[in-house]
């Protein structure tokens, strides 16, 4: 077991009111992102959320009308995800290089995961072939070169793609004229690219044009 695993496994319990100082904003907003960008979700379309964590994002597609399955590696993330969703989701064990899911998902989101695949392209490949609409994940730019990404997701058929600026903070709770600020500049195009260079991440959508099936 890495060391990052065994953090994971000790911090589980709470792990989303551990990570994120106003974990219900940052989630929501993730959540309504996951539902608008790129081909938009319907009530009743399923998100398999790939390295769920405790389900954090879980309850916020639920109240979007959306089903929601939940996978995760750490067997304690899995259980402490099963607590807070109950009955209202599938949550269970699964690695993010080889699981799928029984059947066709509408979407497909990896958030602060997409580094643990041991392959990326063939990770896109895979989850093309499970996904219906659009796959979802976040992008660091001063980690991965975006074309690079682009590129990997061309491969795997995915020839369709929508990116935003995603300015929300993670460990400091802004007060609300701050928030709304920070969502204004995410749209200005050369002054949100600047503001990437030094913190926050892109989401992706990724999907393609015409359905092979």
């Amino acid at each position: 077991m890495t060391a990052k695993h065994d953090q994971y496994r000790r911090k589980a319990e709470g792990w989303s009111e551990h990570e994120y100082a106003d974990g219900a904003a940052y989630l929501d907003r993730r959540a309504q992102v996951v539902v608008e960008l790129g081909p938009p979700l319907r009530p009743g379309d399923e998100v398999l959320d790939l390295a769920c964590g405790d389900g954090g994002l879980g309850a916020h597609l639920l109240r979007r009308g959306l089903r929601y399955r939940g996978v995760d590696a750490t067997p304690e993330m899995v259980v402490a995800a099963q607590r807070a969703l109950g009955q209202s989701a599938v949550v269970e064990e699964g690695d993010l290089d080889a699981y799928a899911p029984p059947g066709p998902v509408a979407a497909t989101t990896v958030f602060r995961a997409i580094y643990y695949a041991r392959d990326r392209r063939a990770f896109f490949e895979r989850v093309a072939g499970f996904t219906t609409t659009k796959l979802v994940f976040d992008l660091n730019p001063r980690q991965y070169r975006m074309n690079d990404v682009l590129a990997d997701l061309r491969s795997a058929g995915f020839d369709r793609v929508a990116v935003r600026p995603f300015f929300v903070p993670q460990r400091v709770a802004l007060p609300r004229v701050a928030s709304a600020l920070l969502r204004g500049i995410e749209r200005t195009g050369p002054l949100a690219r600047l503001v990437l260079r030094a913190r926050f991440t892109y989401l992706v959508a990724a999907w393609r044009s015409v359905d092979p099936t």
